[in-house]
């Protein structure tokens, strides 16, 4: 086996690399599957109705599946920075204001059925979602509210008339939330139940399903498709495990190809560390963070002194080095440290763990101790080191003394609902951002419609700091606007980061595109892979 370490000039501040392909030279689109391996589990159910709508859905494992069968306006390009036109031939900003965008579609696009795609469709896609009679408690509309009128002229001419100034916008035009959609097989105030999916991207897709749980989707090069990708294949199985362990084993037994979201700590250091024959493993910088979400108005932490002893006394190292090891970063704010505009807010204002801080801060608000709190964690949906990693904190909690912390976990789907409805007064959740800038690791948490269903509101950042962002283009400008929003988020702690991770693929050596099948964003980008010759 051998490693092999990937940087995307995506990540802003990091040098473009010279990479090397996994694997020997590719054999273009074979007709031979390429089986891909995930732990993501896609269960429709009552809590989850349309796991697949983009009107729904917003979870990384979701928009993998929507984002080989959705096209877009706008993409992401091969190894990351600015979205470039995908369904659009052109697309941009007419205005100085940032507040008129205007695109034109490619000619001759068609839905995967063979039916032309127009401008009017991408009107009905983004008016859908945007439409609150089916917005998701999810938060995936906050992408698109801020689109005000959306003009049509003629079959390709669009042009959208936002509320306020975003910069920002053409990456969200880039997400699977603004995938595109046809009225045929969509309702506008609707939600298109199970796992039916239709679209005009590079693949179409049918799903074996059991129980009401997605076993696998298999993805296969629609002949209609039209935009900037290139699939260099006929068709990828996507195939859904229950472990880590299983799905390691489906790549050594060669019943998979590449296995990706999400694998164990345990099995990258073993990936690395004991060579296995014919695999490689692939690792690139992640924009994936992870922090614990306070349900402000709960009586147990409403008081932000209890939210500040916690930032106070969490050691980020201690917990990265007994759990993730090389895997993650202690992570200062809720801005990973690659992306413009990151400041280490929170070490500037709590600096190293601190159990008398922490006990001065409460001790000044009055806070008897311990305080008696119940963490709350998924199970399922973020690998198994999730336990582990609670398991850590509620040992460094209680060992200050100062807090009273049990810990409980939940299976994704029970344990989202519940977060949503303020059934946690405090839980762990993960991010994978939506598009590789500050805003999006800012807005979705704080903002009035946030898809943490959080009840923290500050005025200052919602109404002074994120418009001011959002009109400055030049993403440095911004830098100012941003980090200040930081330093309110380390002061009231509605959200405590904790780290950010890197991403990894493990594939046999004859699969080509590896290098690529993970964009800046952690989406998988299947149509880059090819069987090639092993070495």
């Amino acid at each position: 086996m051998n490693r092999k370490t990937l940087v995307l000039p995506a990540l802003i501040g990091l040098l473009a690399p010279a990479l090397a392909a996994c694997g020997g030279s590719g054999s273009g689109d074979g007709d031979d599957p390429i089986a891909a391996g995930t732990t993501d589990r896609f269960t429709a159910s009552k809590e989850v109705p349309a796991p697949f709508d983009p009107a729904y859905s917003y979870d990384a494992g979701s928009w993998n599946v929507l984002r080989q069968t959705l096209q877009t306006l706008m993409a992401l390009p091969r190894g990351g920075g600015e979205p470039e036109p995908e369904a659009a031939q052109k697309c941009g900003f007419t205005d100085t204001g940032n507040e008129r965008y205007a695109c034109t579609l490619r000619k001759d696009l068609k839905f995967a059925d063979g039916k032309p795609l127009t401008a009017a469709d991408v009107k009905f896609s983004i008016e859908r979602v945007r439409d609150m009679k089916i917005a998701s408690p999810s938060g995936s509309a906050q992408l698109v509210s801020n689109v005000g009128t959306i003009e049509v002229q003629g079959e390709r001419g669009i042009v959208f008339h936002l509320k306020t100034a975003d910069a920002t916008f053409p990456y969200k035009l880039a997400t699977p939330t603004a995938g595109i959609v046809s009225s045929e097989h969509y309702k506008k105030n609707k939600l298109r139940d199970g796992f039916a999916l239709d679209g005009s991207g590079p693949y179409t897709v049918e799903q074996e399903v059991k129980n009401n749980t997605l076993v696998k989707a298999v993805f296969t090069k629609n002949p209609h498709y039209k935009g900037s990708f290139t699939p260099q294949n006929k068709k990828v199985e996507l195939r859904t495990y229950s472990s880590t362990t299983a799905m390691g084993k489906a790549l050594d037994n060669g019943d998979i190809d590449l296995m990706t979201r999400t694998m164990s700590p345990e099995q990258i250091k073993q990936l690395d560390v004991n060579p296995g024959k014919n695999v490689d493993l692939v690792d690139m910088p992640g924009l994936e963070i992870r922090y614990l979400a306070f349900n402000t108005d709960a009586a147990t932490v409403k008081d932000k002194a209890v939210r500040q002893a916690m930032a106070q006394v969490i050691d980020r190292g201690a917990l990265v080095g007994n759990v993730y090891g090389s895997t993650a970063d202690p992570l200062y704010s809720l801005v990973p440290t690659t992306i413009t505009g990151h400041s280490n807010a929170f070490f500037n204002r709590y600096s190293e763990p601190s159990r008398k801080k922490a006990k001065d801060l409460l001790a000044a608000a009055g806070i008897d101790t311990p305080v008696k709190l119940t963490l709350h964690y998924t199970t399922d949906h973020y690998g198994p080191a999730t336990k582990k990693e609670f398991e850590v904190l509620r040992q460094q909690l209680n060992a200050s003394g100062l807090f009273d912390v049990e810990i409980k976990g939940e299976i994704w789907d029970t344990f989202r609902a519940a977060a949503q409805k303020g059934k946690y007064d405090v839980y762990g959740m993960g991010w994978f951002p939506d598009f590789p800038d500050a805003d999006n690791f800012l807005a979705p948490f704080l903002a009035e419609d946030n898809f943490l269903g959080s009840p923290y509101r500050n005025r200052t950042i919602n109404n002074e700091l994120i418009p001011a962002s959002r009109r400055e283009a030049d993403r440095l400008s911004a830098a100012k606007s941003i980090s200040r929003i930081q330093d309110i988020v380390a002061e009231d702690v509605p959200v405590l980061p904790l780290w950010q991770g890197k991403q990894y693929i493990a594939a046999r050596d004859d699969i080509t595109g590896v290098e690529w099948a993970l964009n800046s964003s952690s989406n998988l980008q299947l149509w880059e892979l090819a069987r090639g010759v092993g070495d």
